[in-house]
C-alpha cells in the first residue's frame, strides 16, 4: 500500500490547516494593529509655558536667556509640561489661557500698550506668570502703574548689588506650593541682586516667600555697591493673582571676553522653587492664591 502523504489529498488537507490557522490568527493580529497606537503616542503636557525674551542688552542677561532655553526645555521634558520661547512680544496682544497656561518674562516687561492691556487681560481672566529678575526693573513705574505698583507691588528700580554674587535666601513661607520643598535657609546661584522703591511687605497682596538673610551681609564685591543690613525680599507671589517673581536671572560676566562665570541653575534648591513654582503655576500641583 502507498502510505505516502505528498499526493493531491495530503496537499489538500495541508492547506485547510492553514487556513484554518489564518483564521485563528487573524483576530489576534487585528488586535495588535489596533493597540499599536496607544504605546507610540506621546503623553500630552499638563499644562504649557510660554516664555518671553529680548535677548539683545547686558551680556549677563543675554548669557542667562541662552541659558534658560536650553535648561527649560530638558526640564519641560522631565516634568510632563511644554516650553516655546520668543522674542515676539506682539504675542502678548491676544494671549489667551486656553493657548498657554503660564507665561514667563525671562530678560523684559511688554513696551507697548497693546502688549500690555494684552498681558493684563490674561492676568485677570485667569492666567499665569512667573518672571525673573530684569523683568521688574524700571525707574517710570508710573508709565504702567498697574504692572510695577499693583501686579509686582515693587515700584521703581532702587539699588542693585555689584558684582554678582551668591546669598543665603531665609525661606519664609514654607506653605506655599511654590516652597515647600524649600529648607529654612538655602544658598541661591549667583545673581546681581535689586531692591526697590516700594516696601513690599506694606501691601496686603503682595507674600513674600524668600528673602536675603542677614548671615549674606555684606552682600556684593563692591564696597559702594553692597548691602550690609535691611530687608531685601527676593522671591514673592501676589495673592490676587498666580503669579511669582524671582529676583535671580543675572550671570556673573567676563565682559571683556564676553564669557559666562556662573549658572543661574547651579542651585538644584534654587531649581527646586523654579519647577515647583510652575507646577503650582499650570495647575499641576496644589492650587494656592486667587484668580480675579
Amino acid at each position: 500500500m502507498n502510505t505516502s502523504t505528498t499526493g493531491p489529498k495530503a496537499r489538500s488537507r495541508g492547506g485547510i490547516g492553514r487556513l484554518l490557522l489564518r483564521l485563528l490568527l487573524l483576530p489576534a493580529l487585528l488586535l495588535g494593529l489596533t493597540a499599536a497606537p496607544a504605546h507610540s503616542s506621546a503623553k500630552a503636557p499638563a499644562f504649557k509655558v510660554i516664555a518671553f525674551y529680548n535677548g539683545t542688552w547686558d551680556a549677563a542677561h543675554i548669557s542667562f536667556v541662552q541659558e534658560a532655553n536650553r535648561w527649560f526645555p530638558t526640564t519641560a521634558a522631565a516634568n510632563n509640561f511644554s516650553y516655546t520661547s520668543t522674542n515676539d512680544w506682539s504675542r502678548l496682544d491676544s494671549i489667551t489661557r486656553d493657548e498657554y497656561q503660564v507665561v514667563l518674562f525671562l530678560d523684559d516687561a511688554p513696551q507697548t500698550a497693546s502688549q500690555r492691556s494684552g498681558f493684563e487681560r490674561y492676568m485677570r481672566s485667569g492666567g499665569a506668570w512667573m518672571g525673573f529678575h530684569v523683568s521688574a526693573f524700571t525707574t517710570e513705574a508710573q508709565n504702567w502703574p498697574w504692572y510695577y505698583d499693583q501686579f509686582l507691588g515693587s515700584g521703581d528700580f532702587r539699588s542693585n548689588t555689584w558684582g554678582p554674587t551668591t546669598s543665603v535666601l531665609r525661606t519664609e513661607d514654607r506653605t506655599h506650593p511654590a516652597t515647600t520643598g524649600l529648607p529654612a535657609t538655602f544658598t541661591s546661584s549667583v545673581s546681581e541682586w535689586y531692591s526697590w522703591s516700594n516696601n513690599l511687605r506694606d501691601n496686603p497682596d503682595i507674600k513674600v516667600l524668600a528673602s536675603v538673610d542677614p548671615v549674606s551681609f555684606p552682600l556684593g564685591t563692591d564696597p559702594n555697591q553692597s548691602w550690609y543690613s535691611g530687608d531685601y525680599p527676593i522671591l514673592w507671589t501676589n495673592t490676587g493673582y498666580r503669579m511669582l517673581y524671582a529676583n535671580f536671572g543675572h550671570n556673573a560676566m567676563d565682559y571683556g571676553s564676553g564669557t559666562t562665570l556662573s549658572s543661574t541653575f547651579a542651585s538644584e534648591t534654587q531649581n527646586r522653587f523654579v519647577v515647583d513654582g510652575l507646577k503650582w503655576l499650570g495647575g499641576a500641583s496644589a492650587t494656592g492664591g486667587t484668580r480675579p
